[in-house]
């Protein structure tokens, strides 16, 4: 179920310039569009599984958090890389700590501007974007763009994108480029000129509380009951005049907020496609089924694919290496070529998850390395 992988050609030449050797699986870029040839072309080392590159290793650069299990092999106190989806997995990072390596997640990478580079959530979210609109146009089986032609005229299709961070801007920047009539919702007031600036129409209650529901990291805040349920009615109205709706509204470290309900969708016209990012995280659309195109019985499909940047794996590996390699450099040395974390540096400390036996994110605190029952951890 994971296409990409966690290096590219280009990194692989890069972390051998500094000094590095790099152990690739056999086959592991092949589903990305990367031989094991080409690897080695760049100075990589070519070994017959996940087990073998793993084996003796100072980091290990994944995609997804690996299961304890898999690193069996490491030294102790190597760093893993990846994508760590530690909220709501308490229990594995505890296995993982036991283990004794140093789990960094990428996705906690603080939106500051030396990390910009490093911040995998927008590379990949940009690309969920592009190819939510992309999926909605092949199931909605009907032309996008307006189309004058001497048997008649095709009306542009309207195009809703709830949701309007990286990924929902993306989608609104491509529905417009294919020609739809688009517009676009989001809690956060900052939101509307970045909206309104790709040519949609903001869709939003702009009380006092909107005014506030953004938090200092930019992301969403929760929004009181009141707020939900009359932006639920405006949204409502909005939504059964619309052709496709891509949704991509979540919260870090919460299930993802419910944003359309069975009504607003069986209130859609017969061949509407609703496309929800959101739904490895619960989902944002009712009746939405992880994995799985539904069709309502009112015609209404909803489509809930798994991993959406990994639609699109060539790019998004290439997206994603460069991001964990521009991490992983500081965390070398040039001068000697070797290991040097700083671990009071903002960076790290903001994305250590694991180290020496035991979990010390202030965020999972209760997740327990010496095999403890997993308390639940605060997801602030």
């Amino acid at each position: 179920s994971e296409p990409r992988v966690g290096a590219s050609v280009e990194t692989v030449r890069r972390v051998v310039g500094l000094g590095g050797e790099v152990v690739v699986a056999s086959g592991a870029g092949l589903r990305s569009g990367i031989l094991d040839g080409e690897y080695a072309a760049a100075g990589g080392v070519i070994v017959a599984d996940n087990a073998a590159a793993v084996a003796g290793a100072d980091v290990v650069l994944a995609v997804r958090r690996p299961a304890a299990a898999e690193l069996s092999g490491v030294k102790p106190g190597a760093l893993v890389i990846a994508i760590a989806d530690p909220y709501g997995n308490e229990a594995a990072l505890g296995e993982i700590a036991q283990t004794g390596v140093s789990l960094f997640a990428m996705e906690l990478m603080p939106r500051i501007t030396r990390a910009q580079v490093m911040d995998v959530l927008s590379s990949q979210a940009n690309l969920a974007g592009y190819r939510a609109v992309i999926d909605a146009a092949e199931v909605f089986g009907r032309a996008v763009p307006m189309m004058m032609t001497a048997a008649g005229t095709v009306p542009a299709a309207r195009v809703f994108v709830m949701g309007a961070g990286v990924a929902g801007l993306q989608a609104i920047a491509t529905a417009r480029r294919l020609g739809a009539v688009v517009s676009a919702t989001d809690v956060r007031p900052a939101a509307k000129e970045q909206v309104e600036s790709l040519g949609a129409k903001f869709i939003a209650v702009e009380d006092e509380e909107f005014k506030q529901a953004e938090t200092a990291g930019g992301y969403a805040k929760a929004m009181s009951a009141e707020y939900q349920a009359k932006q639920a009615a405006l949204v409502a109205a909005h939504i059964a005049k619309q052709d496709m709706v891509i949704t991509t509204a979540l919260i870090p470290g919460r299930p993802a907020p419910k944003l359309v309900s069975a009504e607003m969708v069986a209130a859609m016209k017969p061949g509407s496609v609703i496309v929800d990012l959101a739904v490895e995280r619960g989902g944002n659309v009712e009746g939405a089924v992880p994995g799985e195109v539904v069709t309502t019985a009112n015609g209404v499909s909803i489509v809930g694919y798994l991993n959406v940047p990994g639609r699109l794996a060539a790019t998004a590996s290439q997206l994603y290496a460069k991001n964990l390699y521009a991490f992983l450099e500081t965390l070398i040395d040039k001068g000697s070529k070797s290991l040097a974390v700083k671990w009071d540096d903002e960076l790290v400390k903001a994305t250590l998850l694991t180290r020496d036996g035991a979990v010390v994110h202030p965020n999972f605190g209760g997740a327990k390395a010496a095999g403890d029952k997993p308390e639940a951890a605060s997801a602030a």
